[in-house]
């Protein structure tokens, strides 16, 4: 049995943020109806590298859900959705402040409509406060919410992180949100506004630079490679530092390329292995009781010389040769995987990481697996959807409508756009 099956979610995210937290809760089991009005989710066009087929910026983010397209814009479409919310426990959205309203439908009249649902809601800066109507987007949220401040090599700009953790971030703290909801939902028979803001998300994936912002206030931090003082203020860039209690670094290998890198960490039960390894073919054969390398404190202070002291001995080895070499000493290391790296990896398909899917529009593409491993109901990844391709089976099944009144909706634009009106020539 999937962990979510009989859960129902009526899903009208779009973009990003929202399809991220959708998918992992149909992955889950959740019987997702992506809720579409009949031009479809933007990224199904956007980034398009096949011709007339959804984009992968859409089939990436939308598995295992069953597309419905709705006119919000007439009185038949809104009274779908109406019979939709009766028939969920779930409903997310993430779209600009005001516009459920507008549509006559503010949190208060979905409550009213099914008191206990769960109401999922991804928003820029949140509903109050005096960002609330600010537009964000990915980079916007990483600038606002600390993490570009404290991303890049200290005399440069800061630099945005390749990970998407203020759409994709944000949406994982949603799913725990609503599964938390949905559990007291389910005792006391009352469903909540459930909020997160990507500010907020960025704020807590940022938590340990805040940990450093505030021990500023009572010294310097010694494990930055970059100066520090008492009353610094901000927590200052330091390119690949580690950030943490042990000090850590990327290391260049051979051949010199952009990935040709190994990620080090050096702790302390393991320096005097590492040294006797490395001292004799670096020119320092005692370098585990130089007195410049031999605790800790000093390892810190002096941190630029032993990372000098490793990169010489590193530019003699791959990536993989070097990991090789430090793995049976248990120094904590990986290898910098590029994209090509991982999409061809052993261990990242024996995990399932890497799936394959076939898709009618677009044929065979790979997405990127459930990360989260449930031993007793793992997922099984399934292709998205074209666009409104459940209309009719959501309408029959879910609804229970009869196929004249499913005739007569559409014949009443319940589920298209109205057809353009040709417009008269001017008099000349």
């Amino acid at each position: 049995m999937e962990a979510l099956k009989g859960v129902r979610i009526l899903d009208m995210t779009h973009v990003q943020a929202g399809p991220t937290c959708s998918q992992l809760l149909a992955w889950l089991g959740a019987d997702v109806i992506k809720f579409e009005n009949p031009q479809g989710d933007a990224t199904r066009a956007q980034l398009r590298d096949v011709p007339n087929a959804d984009s992968l910026y859409f089939t990436m983010l939308n598995c295992n859900k069953r597309s419905i397209t709705v006119n919000m814009k007439s009185a038949e479409g809104k009274q779908v959705f109406v019979d939709l919310l009766k028939k969920c426990h779930l409903i997310m959205e993430n779209f600009g402040p005001g516009v459920l309203d507008r549509f006559g439908f503010p949190w208060e009249k979905i409550r009213s409509i099914n008191p206990k649902i769960v109401m999922g809601s991804i928003k820029g800066f949140g509903s109050t406060g005096p960002y609330a109507d600010f537009k964000a987007y990915e980079n916007v949220a990483q600038a606002m919410g600390g993490a570009m401040s404290t991303t890049g090599v200290p005399d440069g700009p800061p630099f945005v992180t390749g990970a998407q953790i203020g759409d994709t971030g944000t949406g994982l703290h949603l799913a725990i949100g609503l599964l938390a909801a949905l559990r007291q939902a389910e005792h006391t028979g009352q469903g909540q506004y459930v909020e997160v803001a990507m500010m907020d998300g960025v704020m807590n994936l940022c938590r340990v630079k805040f940990r450093d912002h505030q021990r500023l206030a009572h010294g310097p931090l010694s494990e930055y490679s970059v100066p520090t003082y008492q009353g610094m203020g901000d927590v200052p860039r330091a390119g690949n530092d580690s950030g943490g209690g042990q000090l850590g670094n990327a290391i260049h290998c051979k051949p010199n390329g952009p990935n040709d890198w190994l990620y080090v960490v050096v702790q302390e039960a393991v320096w005097e292995d590492l040294a006797k390894r490395i001292g004799p073919e670096v020119g320092v054969p005692d370098m585990a009781a130089d007195p410049r390398l031999a605790t800790i404190g000093e390892r810190r202070k002096n941190q630029n010389l032993m990372w000098a002291l490793i990169n010489r001995f590193a530019k003699n080895y791959t990536k993989r040769e070097l990991m090789a070499i430090l793995n049976p000493l248990d120094v904590p290391c990986g290898p910098i995987m590029s994209t090509a790296d991982l999409a061809n990896d052993e261990h990242v398909r024996g995990r399932d990481m890497w799936v394959e899917l076939d898709h009618p529009q677009r044929g065979k593409w790979y997405n990127v697996g459930m990360p989260i491993k449930l031993s007793a109901s793992p997922a099984v990844i399934k292709r998205s959807p074209t666009l409104g391709e459940h209309t009719e089976e959501i309408l029959r099944e879910v609804l229970g409508y009869d196929e004249a009144r499913i005739a007569a909706l559409k014949s009443a634009g319940a589920f298209s756009l109205p057809p353009k009106t040709p417009k008269k020539a001017e008099a000349l």
